[in-house]
């Protein structure tokens, strides 16, 4: 057809198509990840104290899915909470711009402003009562101590998008050389398993020191020396697609 030979009509022709295939990939995939998003958010939601009564709605205004979620029911809340509920379902991987129902809105530049700091200080918390433990002279980690990395993984989870640094330690029995292939394997260890927790591995720097760094005013002997910490070093929040505006592949 001699309308087809048209370079312009056929450029549009072809964007149109491009569009109409773009629009039904959003089609396909926007429910299923807005509903794996609303999964996600309901326990995150919980945890920083919002309970059941607020649910994230991950629906744009025409009823399109999106990953821009409406926070309902937190009439009742401070604002404090209010804040620590948007910031708990922002740090959920995929998800964009928070707003509650109200208009109120948890914006790029509040989402930076926010202390990474205070998922360093959970963690600490947790280690400072427990352990994380391993097999004798071995980099895996001891069964019992399973719970314990998922309870760190999930501190973390609010900082995702920062870098984190895994630091193992020994004490200074043995050799220099061989306490730090040890703690290096070890924090590796750790690092693996908040991997299997679900934290992304490109936020996660794992490294060993071995007996250099001993806990202040503890004998370099002393066992309570063979630990692992936990330091923010960066912060690079994670800003992800809408679901609604498909992105190349």
């Amino acid at each position: 057809m001699k309308i087809l030979r048209s370079p312009r009509i056929a450029i549009a022709l072809g964007a149109f198509v491009v569009f109409l295939l773009a629009l039904l990939g959003g089609s396909m995939t926007g429910p299923a990840i807005a509903a794996r998003l609303a999964e996600q958010a309901a326990p995150a939601i919980a945890e920083a104290g919002g309970g059941s009564s607020v649910e994230a709605h991950f629906t744009s205004p025409n009823g399109l899915p999106s990953r821009h979620p409406v926070l309902t029911g937190a009439e009742d809340l401070d604002d404090g909470t209010r804040a620590r509920i948007a910031r708990a379902v922002a740090a959920i991987p995929g998800v964009g711009g928070i707003s509650w129902e109200d208009g109120t809105v948890l914006s790029e530049a509040s989402a930076r402003a926010q202390n990474p700091l205070h998922c360093q200080e959970d963690v600490q918390a947790l280690l400072r009562a427990r352990s994380i433990r391993f097999e004798e002279g071995s980099s895996r980690i001891d069964a019992a101590s399973s719970p314990l990395v998922a309870e760190v993984a999930q501190s973390l989870r609010p900082c995702l998008g920062s870098i984190i640094a895994i630091t193992g330690h020994t004490d200074n029995s043995g050799t220099a050389a061989g306490n730090m292939e040890l703690s290096r394997e070890r924090a590796f260890a750790v690092q693996q398993a908040l991997v299997n927790q679900g934290i992304p591995e490109d936020g996660l720097r794992a490294r060993g020191v071995g007996s250099s760094m001993p806990v202040e005013g503890l004998d370099p002997a002393d066992p309570a020396n063979r630990r692992i910490e936990f330091t923010v070093v960066e912060t690079e929040p994670i800003m992800p697609t809408p679901v609604d505006t498909p992105a190349p592949r």
